[in-house]
C-alpha cells in the first residue's frame, strides 16, 4: 500500500514538472476531471498574500465536456457530498468560470505533492524545485475551506520542508461583534504554533477615487485611485490606520472620464487619433462636428477677419483670447479646457476650428486650399510660433519672402498636413502645462517631443504624454496632492513610458504621507482591512492572517447572503464585510 502511494506521488510530481517545463502551454488536464494551471500568484486575490511574486500551480475541477449540440452543460450548484452536513455548506458554486474540488480531494492532492517533495521518500535532490501548489476547495467542510496550498522550503537546492496553507472564508457580516476579535486571532496562532514571541502588523486599502454612488445610483468609472496602508502595533480589528503608517497610492487612470478637467483635451486627442487611423487604414469614422457652420465657411470667415485686421499683433492675440473664451462658454462639457493657452498662433487657431467642424477628407482639402491660395497671393501674413514644425508653418515662413513651394493638395497630403498641425499644437499645450507648473524640463521631454520618428509614433508618444497629464491632473485636482508629490509622480510616469507601451490599465505607485489624505479615509470604510500575526524567522516563519473585505476574495463560489454579492456596502451606516482567514504551518523533512 505504501509503495502504491509513493508511486502515485512520484507520478503526480512528474506531471507537475512537465507542466512547469513546458514553455508552450500553461494548463494540463490531470486524471480527466482535474484542470491544472500555471500562473502568477498575484493574479489570484486570496493567494497573493503568500505567493504574490511567484509562479504557482492552480488546481481546479475541469469543466465537463459537451458531447453533443443538444447536451446541456451539467453545472453543479453545490459540490457537497451526501455525507456533508447541509448546514456546513453555505455557498453556491459559480455556473461559469473556475470550479472547486471537494476538500477531501484537495487534501489528497496536497498529500501527494508533499510526499513527492520529501527527500526521504522521493528522489528530489537532483530535480528543480516545483512551483507552489494551490487547490480550489468547495468550502463544504465545517471550516469553510476555500483554498489549500503547499510550498517547498529550500536551503540552497535542497528541499528541507514544506509550508502548508489553508484559506477559510465566511459570508458577509454587518455586526462588528460577529467578527473574530484580535485576541481570538492571536489565540488561533498560539494554538497552532506555540510561539515564544510573535509580531503583528496591519494593512488596509481605501478607495479615494473611482465609481461613486449618488442617490442610490452607481456612476461607473474605469479609473481608480486607492491607497494601501501598512503599520505595526495593531490594537483592534478594523482600527483606522495611524498617521505613522506607510502609505502607497495605486493610480489607474483611464482617459475619457467626463469628470476630468482634461476631457476637452481628450476629445481633441481623439480627433487626432482619427486622422492617424485614417492614414493607416484608409477608412475614417468622423466625429460629430462641434461647430454648426461648415468647415469651409468657418475658414473663409477666419481668413477674411485676418485680412481686415489693422491692429497690432498684441491686439490680435487679445481679441483671439477673448473670442475663444466666449466660444468656450457655449461648449457643453462639464469643465472648460484645462490647458487653455492665450498665445495660439494662426496655424493652431486654424487647427481648433477645423477639428471641430471637418467631416470629410474633402473638407480638409478645401480648407487648406483656401489658406495656401491666400498665402500665395500675399494678402495674408499670419503670425506663427518660431519653433513650429508643421508643413503649413513652413509654407507660412516661405510666404514672408514671397516664395512658396508648390503643394499638391491631393491624396493623403491634406490629412497629413492637418495631423502635423494638431501634433504641433497639442505638444505645445502639454509643454505649457508641465513646464509652467515646474513638473519637468524640456530635456526630460525630448522623447515625447521628437519629430524624427514617423507620424504614427508621434501620435503614440503624444497619447502617452496625455495619459501622464490625466494622472497628474486627477491627483492634483481631486486629491489635492502637493507639488513635491506631483513632481515625483511626473518623473515616474515619464520614465515608465520611455520604455513601456501605452497602457491605461497600468497602475502607477506613489509613496505619500498619510496626513496628506487623512480627510479622505478617516471617516470612510476600507475596501480591505487586514491583520497578520507572525512568529519564527527566515524559512521557518509562519503566519496567521485575517482579511475583511467589502467583496469576497474567492471567485469560485457565490456566498449565500441577503446582501448583493458584488459589493455589500451601499448607503447602509454599518458596512458588511466578508471574512477570509489564512493559516500557515511548517513541516520539516529533517
Amino acid at each position: 500500500m505504501g509503495s502504491k502511494v509513493v508511486s502515485r506521488a512520484e507520478e503526480f510530481s512528474c506531471f507537475l514538472r512537465s507542466l512547469q517545463d513546458d514553455q508552450s502551454s500553461n494548463s494540463y488536464t490531470y486524471e480527466e476531471d482535474i484542470h491544472m494551471i500555471k500562473t502568477k500568484g498575484d493574479k489570484i486575490t486570496a493567494v497573493n498574500v503568500y505567493s504574490a511574486n511567484q509562479t504557482i500551480f492552480v488546481c481546479e475541477k475541469a469543466l465537463p465536456k459537451i458531447n453533443g449540440q443538444g447536451d446541456e452543460l451539467n453545472t453543479e450548484t453545490s459540490n457537497c457530498s451526501a455525507d456533508d452536513d447541509e448546514d456546513s455548506c453555505d455557498v453556491l458554486h459559480t455556473e461559469q468560470g473556475p470550479q472547486p474540488l471537494t476538500v477531501m480531494k484537495a487534501r489528497e492532492l496536497l498529500s501527494l505533492y508533499t510526499l513527492s517533495q520529501n527527500p526521504a521518500v522521493s528522489a528530489v535532490d537532483s530535480k528543480p524545485i516545483l512551483h507552489p501548489l494551490w487547490v480550489r476547495c468547495d468550502m463544504c467542510d465545517p471550516a469553510g475551506t476555500a483554498w489549500f496550498g503547499a510550498e517547498p522550503v529550500c536551503a540552497g537546492n535542497k528541499v528541507t520542508g514544506v509550508k502548508l496553507y489553508s484559506v477559510t472564508c465566511k459570508g458577509s457580516a454587518v455586526e462588528k461583534k460577529s467578527l473574530v476579535t484580535l485576541e481570538e486571532l492571536k489565540q488561533v496562532h498560539k494554538n497552532r504554533h506555540h510561539p515564544s514571541s510573535s509580531g503583528i502588523k496591519g494593512s488596509a486599502r481605501f478607495s479615494l477615487f473611482g465609481s461613486t454612488i449618488v442617490e442610490n445610483t452607481t456612476i461607473e468609472s474605469q479609473s481608480s485611485v486607492t491607497v494601501d496602508f501598512k503599520w505595526s502595533h495593531v490594537e483592534s480589528i478594523l482600527e483606522i490606520p495611524p498617521l505613522s503608517s506607510t502609505a502607497t497610492l495605486n493610480i489607474k487612470v483611464v482617459c475619457g472620464d467626463m469628470r476630468s478637467p482634461m476631457f476637452e483635451m481628450y476629445r481633441e486627442l481623439e480627433f487626432l487619433q482619427t486622422l492617424a487611423d485614417g492614414l493607416k487604414t484608409g477608412e475614417t469614422e468622423w466625429m460629430e462636428p462641434v461647430e454648426s457652420p461648415s468647415a469651409v465657411n468657418l475658414t473663409k470667415a477666419y481668413l477674411e477677419e485676418l485680412r481686415n485686421m489693422a491692429k497690432t499683433l498684441q491686439d490680435q492675440a487679445a481679441k483671439t483670447t477673448e473670442t475663444q473664451k466666449l466660444k468656450q462658454e457655449t461648449d457643453p462639457p462639464i469643465f472648460n479646457s484645462f490647458l487653455e493657452r492665450g498665445d495660439l498662433d494662426f496655424v493652431e487657431q486654424l487647427w481648433v476650428q477645423m477639428r471641430k467642424s471637418v467631416t470629410s477628407y474633402q473638407d480638409i482639402g478645401d480648407c487648406l486650399k483656401l489658406v495656401v491660395e491666400a498665402l500665395r497671393y500675399g494678402d495674408l501674413k499670419p503670425w506663427i510660433h518660431r519653433d513650429s514644425n508643421s508643413s503649413l508653418s513652413k509654407l507660412i515662413l516661405q510666404s514672408y519672402h514671397q516664395q512658396i513651394d508648390h503643394v499638391s493638395l491631393t491624396g493623403i497630403t491634406p490629412v497629413t498636413m492637418l495631423l502635423e498641425m494638431g501634433l504641433d499644437k497639442m505638444r505645445k499645450d502639454y509643454i505649457n502645462y508641465l513646464i509652467g507648473e515646474e513638473l519637468t524640463t524640456l530635456n526630460h521631454l525630448c522623447y515625447y517631443l521628437s519629430t524624427e520618428v514617423d507620424l504614427q509614433e508621434q501620435v503614440t508618444r503624444l497619447r502617452k504624454l496625455h495619459h501622464l497629464l490625466e494622472i497628474i491632473v486627477t491627483c492634483g485636482t481631486f486629491l489635492g496632492l502637493p507639488y513635491d508629490r506631483l513632481f515625483v509622480l511626473t518623473q515616474s510616469c515619464l520614465n515608465h513610458y520611455k520604455t513601456s507601451t501605452y497602457d491605461e490599465e497600468h497602475e502607477f505607485k506613489l509613496q505619500i504621507k498619510p496626513a496628506l489624505i487623512s480627510h479622505f479615509y478617516q471617516k470612510e470604510h476600507p475596501v480591505v482591512w487586514g491583520v497578520e500575526i507572525s512568529s519564527s524567522q527566515g524559512l521557518r516563519e509562519v503566519r496567521t492572517s485575517l482579511q475583511l473585505s467589502d467583496k469576497p476574495l474567492v471567485d469560485h463560489v457565490i456566498f449565500k447572503t441577503d446582501l448583493p454579492n458584488e459589493t455589500v456596502n451601499g448607503d447602509i451606516e454599518e458596512p458588511a464585510f466578508f471574512s477570509t482567514m489564512m493559516c500557515c504551518s511548517f513541516t520539516s523533512f529533517a
